[in-house]
């Protein structure tokens, strides 16, 4: 199907505001997307219109509208990313015997969507709904270890910022920078007795078509049953499956 150039534009720069952390300029979104400046202020005026965005004539800045908000709204409603991955975490429990969760970023904290137990597994603390912070979990640290670093940044500004559980976990940024090149060297994330004693994790980010983490599959399994560098492999395979259901790509 050919691609209509306009159309691709307006996605480029909603895209483009979903990734910021705060209103921006117009010269900006020029420069960022490369786009003619006559071009850019025609987009916007159209994306004003239709309430995608709002123009905030005090700052000189744009911002994401309340119909950007209704969208996405409507996408948890219909909760596609949900259906598309329960099959293949389920195929990776039976696989591994081990149980597996989905888990998305909400600010400094992880949210559990999904958990698949396997037979006879203990219940754990990731129950569906359930909030962690994003730093000791190594579904947390997946998708951190995918986020640009200014953005990483901007959540974890001072040593407030790292709530800590068992006493365990990074404490200040420094700390968090290097578990993080740490998880991006390795290609997946672990965490072993931060979340609950004698319980560790690992962990792998299903991310977008721009390379943005959109959730995180792990594994959790007891320390002494359990090789982290064993189930690797089976957890980053099923995060690129979700992944590609949703439309995204494997991370590099």
């Amino acid at each position: 199907m050919a691609e209509v150039p306009a159309a691709a534009q307006v996605l480029a720069i909603l895209r483009y505001f979903a990734r910021q952390a705060g209103p921006v300029g117009a010269a900006a979104i020029t420069r960022d997307l490369q786009l003619p400046r006559s071009t850019t202020y025609h987009l916007l005026s159209t994306l004003i219109e239709a309430g995608f965005v709002v123009h905030l004539p005090e700052e000189r800045r744009y911002a994401l509208g309340v119909s950007a908000y209704e969208l996405g709204t409507g996408y948890t409603r219909q909760a596609p990313l949900q259906r598309l991955a329960r099959v293949p975490l389920a195929t990776l429990v039976d696989r591994l015997g081990q149980s597996a969760h989905l888990a998305v970023l909400h600010g400094r904290e992880v949210i559990y969507v999904i958990e698949e137990r396997a037979p006879g597994r203990p219940p754990l603390v990731t129950d569906v709904g359930v909030r962690l912070p994003a730093q000791l979990t190594a579904s947390g640290r997946a998708m951190l270890a995918v986020l640009p670093k200014p953005a990483v940044r901007a959540l974890f500004p001072d040593a407030s910022a790292f709530v800590r559980r068992h006493e365990l976990g990074p404490t200040n940024y420094a700390e968090l920078r290097r578990l993080l090149t740490a998880v991006t060297k390795a290609g997946y994330a672990t965490e072993n007795g931060e979340v609950t004693p004698g319980f560790a994790s690992v962990a792998a980010p299903v991310t977008d078509h721009a390379g943005h983490p959109v959730a995180a599959v792990a594994v959790t399994f007891g320390v002494a049953e359990g090789d982290p560098d064993a189930l690797a492999d089976a957890v980053r395979r099923t995060a690129a499956e979700i992944a590609r259901r949703v439309g995204g790509t494997p991370p590099a």
